[in-house]
């Protein structure tokens, strides 16, 4: 469906005030990409003022420069969503690095940054119930969301202000040009997979994140490999599982390191968490700095997953959807150089034996 600029304003507008939609819905109902939805608001000079003005400035595509300049903001949240899963950290930009395409935030906001994927960036004014919200909300070149960086009460404006005059583009107008978001590479066939020398590669694994250098060497899917792993390190969970995972991770106090990321930002968090709830289909951790919601009908696979290292067995709960791509991950909260928290194995050892014991 194509729409006007006017009208895509009015109808967000509209949809904004009167059913308070969020802005990934509202573009799915106007059949336009989320990206598309903000560039429509583009070359607008005055402030709003009403519930459902918004604002927005196009970046220049200086992605690490922008990402490093984030730290005199202060204090804000950082979101990073998939289809299927939202985090939401509080904290401060922190030591931000460069490797080639891919950065590095480490801190309270930690983060992995595959720059290749960016396309688009902007800075978001919205007049909302709670006030002025201001942000700064990246895209990929389909006009999917990436990560948002939304200033808090206690936020710099006057450094926002700052970073807009030194990284707006000169392009301000009122659209972008996106594509068709890529589909996932297809799986070869079990059998030109070489079994035996993937297994063999699995137990030589020395760190984490050699199983990444081993799934472009054998070109396996992640869960075409977990799937053909030797059951010693690999086992399928329910997809309910998570539910308890996470409430038997509250109750014990049992810090995670939580991963959720899409294929531009991986965002963590590590440590304890505190409040789980479940509303309708989604399980949610509502703490005052850290943020989960999870969309369990989403949830097509679990597996319980085990890596050797240097360190010993490092071990994860995983979660992918029907065409195979991460949602989340879970890990014991651990350092390198330090063996991974007894009471993370136990908690995952649990899930599994209860799992089998459904089974049997």
């Amino acid at each position: 469906m194509i729409h006007s600029i006017h009208s895509t304003r009015q109808l967000f507008q509209a949809l904004r005030t009167n059913e308070q939609m969020r802005h990934r819905d509202i573009a799915k109902r106007l059949e336009i990409s989320e990206g598309e939805l903000i560039a429509a608001f583009l070359g607008i000079n005055t402030p709003p003022l009403v519930i459902g003005e918004m604002q927005a400035v196009q970046l220049l595509p200086k992605w690490a420069d922008i990402m490093a300049s984030i730290e005199p903001l202060g204090e804000v949240m950082a979101l990073t969503r998939n289809a299927s899963c939202v985090h939401e950290k509080v904290g401060i930009y922190k030591n931000a690095s460069q490797e080639g395409p891919v950065g590095l935030m480490v801190g309270e906001i930690d983060l992995r940054l595959f720059y290749r994927a960016w396309e688009y960036g902007f800075a978001v004014c919205e007049m909302t119930k709670d006030g002025l919200q201001r942000s700064l909300q990246f895209f990929d070149r389909a006009g999917v969301a990436i990560h948002k960086i939304h200033l808090r009460a206690q936020s710099s404006v006057a450094n926002y202000d700052a970073l807009l005059a030194q990284f707006q583009s000169h392009d301000q107008a009122p659209a972008i040009q996106v594509t068709v978001p890529d589909k996932p590479p297809a799986e070869l066939p079990d059998q030109e997979i070489d079994v035996t020398a993937w297994r063999q590669s699995w137990r030589a694994m020395k760190d984490t994140h050699d199983f990444f250098i081993l799934l472009r060497r054998f070109k396996v899917t992640r869960t075409q490999g977990l799937r053909l792993a030797e059951p010693a390190f690999v086992q399928a969970l329910p997809v309910t599982c998570v539910k308890d995972l996470l409430e038997t991770a509250a109750s014990t106090g049992t810090p995670l390191m939580v991963f959720v990321g899409n294929h531009g930002m991986l965002q963590i968090h590590s440590g304890p968490i505190h409040k789980v709830m479940s509303v309708g289909s989604w399980i949610n951790v509502m703490d005052p700095r850290f943020n989960l919601h999870l969309q369990m009908d989403s949830v097509a696979q679990a597996w319980l997953v085990r890596k050797p290292t240097n360190d010993g067995i490092v071990t994860s709960v995983e979660l992918f959807n029907d065409d195979g791509e991460a949602i989340a991950m879970f890990f014991g909260e651990r350092k390198p150089g330090k063996p991974e928290l007894g009471t993370w194995r136990a908690l995952a050892d649990d899930l599994l034996a209860r799992s089998t014991a459904v089974e049997a």
